[in-house]
């Protein structure tokens, strides 16, 4: 009988020096003590017009990995493609475009949507949604806050983001491109500033090609009307 007791206890205790271990290293190697974030690989998401998405875990978080890109509702009607200035910056219904109307840009920095076609519910494929402010939140707390959560998101590198993009690591493997956006004088801003839509009216998740601060920005304007990328979160 003790030689059997002996049999079930040492394996349990060897597997209890290991998981001690393991935490101890995760501990050391990451000073909020928060578990790394588990990249995906392969093709695990896709929209109404084919387009696919590969993913990211962060925290308890699911992410696409790339911006959407669809031209099309979940449920398959079109959205409407606009390309002059003064009528886009004066709708009040869903939108879409590229960047300077170039559809070149579409497989590195996705569509540029205005808050409308976020607002119809419709607009990320089944399964998946815009993220909200507690969400963006979320991330933000996961990765050290305003401050630092910047600089595990974005592409390292200057490739994409104009230099100097300083301590950016991308560590996570979220990806975070500088797409820029549209208003009613063009597109702006590509190469120093990423902005992503949350599903709150007048309200924009953006960080910078320098540092590593991030912020939900909610102007005193009406920016329901500008064109900004969407990145997706899972259900």
């Amino acid at each position: 009988m003790k030689k059997n007791i002996g049999i079930w206890i040492c394996p349990l205790l060897i597997s209890g020096v290991l998981l001690a271990l393991s935490n101890s290293c995760k501990k050391s190697n990451d000073p909020n003590n928060n578990p790394p974030p588990v990249i995906v690989h392969g093709l695990d998401a896709n929209d109404i017009d084919g387009n696919v998405y590969h993913t990211v875990i962060i925290g308890t978080q699911t992410w696409m990995v790339e911006n959407l890109k669809t031209t099309k509702y979940n449920d398959g009607i079109s959205i409407p493609y606009v390309t002059d200035n003064g009528a886009w910056i004066s709708l009040t219904t869903p939108a879409y475009c590229w960047y300077n109307n170039e559809a070149s840009y579409k497989t590195q920095y996705g569509s540029l949507y205005n808050w409308y076609a976020v607002n119809t519910g419709k607009l990320a494929p089944t399964g998946w949604h815009v993220p909200s402010n507690a969400e963006w939140t979320t991330l933000t707390n996961y990765l050290g806050g305003e401050n630092l959560a910047g600089f595990k998101i974005k592409e390292s590198g200057t490739t994409h983001w104009k230099s100097p993009n300083e301590g950016a690591t991308n560590e996570t493997g979220f990806t975070a491109l500088p797409g820029g956006y549209r208003n009613a004088y063009g597109c702006e801003d590509m190469g120093e500033i990423c902005y992503f839509w949350s599903t709150q009216s007048n309200t924009y998740f953006m960080f910078y090609d320098y540092g590593g601060y991030v912020s939900l920005w909610s102007p005193w304007v009406d920016a329901n009307c500008i064109g900004l990328s969407v990145r997706c979160i899972k259900d």
